[in-house]
């Protein structure tokens, strides 16, 4: 049977790379920062969505993972590479 996880578990393949580009800004940034962020540019995540998505507990879909990435200022592509 098909399971709708990464190899590790997890519910997501991009949060620990947004973690870590979140993390490494020139300017840091924290988890309620970039939702405010994220609002802004028209997603409605709040600092707990964040929270779930780094740590692999929430899916990501390709609409916020486009959004995320624009706000990080990455390519989408940067989201999904390890």
């Amino acid at each position: 049977m098909y399971k709708n996880r990464a190899e590790n578990g997890r519910n997501n393949i991009c949060g620990e790379r947004i973690r870590k580009i979140r993390k490494n800004a020139p300017e840091k940034m924290s988890q309620r920062k970039l939702a405010e962020r994220l609002q802004i540019a028209g997603l409605d995540l709040d600092k707990n969505a964040v929270q779930r998505i780094e740590s692999g507990q929430r899916f990501v879909t390709d609409i916020e993972l486009k959004v995320i990435a624009k706000v990080l200022s990455v390519n989408y592509e940067d989201l999904l590479d390890n």
